[in-house]
């Protein structure tokens, strides 16, 4: 039967650690040994025990040349990436500010809405009401000026609407006065056109009149005729042009 999977935790058996730990590294210089000489790397291998004893294996002649090559190699790409690095760590930096701002302001809201106070001192607590108690005073005082601008602007339309209502009004009215003006007009005239025919009838009358008065002659010349005086054929011809009559002859 094979091996079975060894459980990799520390062993707590001191004699059974102390011989794994020979064992394994004796197998681990033996590997790196294998690896230097059948690739041709250059390897450096270091240990130290429990006790703090030096194991080691270099695959060149010196460690020393070894250990400084591993330091350019590593920490010489360190400084060339340490602009970026130190964006990034400003970049850190300004990001933890603001999460620890976003957290004071969090706990700072709860503390208004009346939570987590039980860790609060008295001293503390009586801060957060002046705090609260002004807060309340800028929310009043900006709800009064809101309400006192709506006011005015509702006044500003009232007086709109007002003179828009007198401006009708007073159409209305001038409307209504031109038209009482047209109607009296308009009768006058109709007056005026009617005393004009009846002035004309009663020339017309006067002109047929004159030319129908009687001649003066004899009694004997004419048969039947009856002379009238000149009073008489007066109130008659007046009498008859009031009736409508022309005045003749009288048989």
């Amino acid at each position: 039967m094979g091996r079975g999977r060894v459980e990799l935790k520390r062993i707590e058996n001191k004699i059974n650690r102390q011989v794994t730990f020979a064992k394994r590294r004796n197998g681990l210089l033996k590997k790196a040994y294998e690896l230097s000489v059948l690739c041709d790397a250059e390897v450096a291998l270091i240990i130290f025990s429990s006790r703090g004893k030096l194991y080691e294996f270099c695959s060149t002649s010196n460690m020393v040349k070894m250990l400084e090559r591993y330091q350019n190699c590593t920490y010489g790409s360190m400084e060339i990436d340490r602009s970026t690095n130190n964006a990034e760590e400003t970049s850190y930096k300004e990001y933890m500010k603001l999460k620890a701002k976003y957290e004071s302001l969090q706990q700072y809201q709860r503390k208004v809405s009346g939570e987590d106070l039980e860790s609060l001192s008295l001293k503390e607590l009586e801060q957060l009401e002046r705090q609260l108690d002004s807060t309340l005073k800028q929310i009043r005082s900006i709800r009064t000026q809101s309400m006192l601008d709506q006011l005015s602007e509702l006044q500003a339309k009232e007086r709109m609407w007002l003179e828009a209502n007198k401006d009708l009004q007073n159409k209305q009215l001038e409307e209504a006065y031109a038209e009482n003006q047209a109607g009296p007009s308009w009768a006058a005239a109709e007056n005026y056109c009617s005393y004009e025919q009846q002035h004309q009838q009663q020339q017309h009358s006067q002109s047929y009149q004159d030319f129908f008065q009687p001649l003066d002659c004899n009694d004997n010349s004419h048969v039947g005729y009856n002379r009238i005086g000149s009073a008489q054929l007066t109130a008659s011809t007046s009498g008859q042009n009031m009736n409508g009559v022309i005045p003749g002859w009288m048989l």
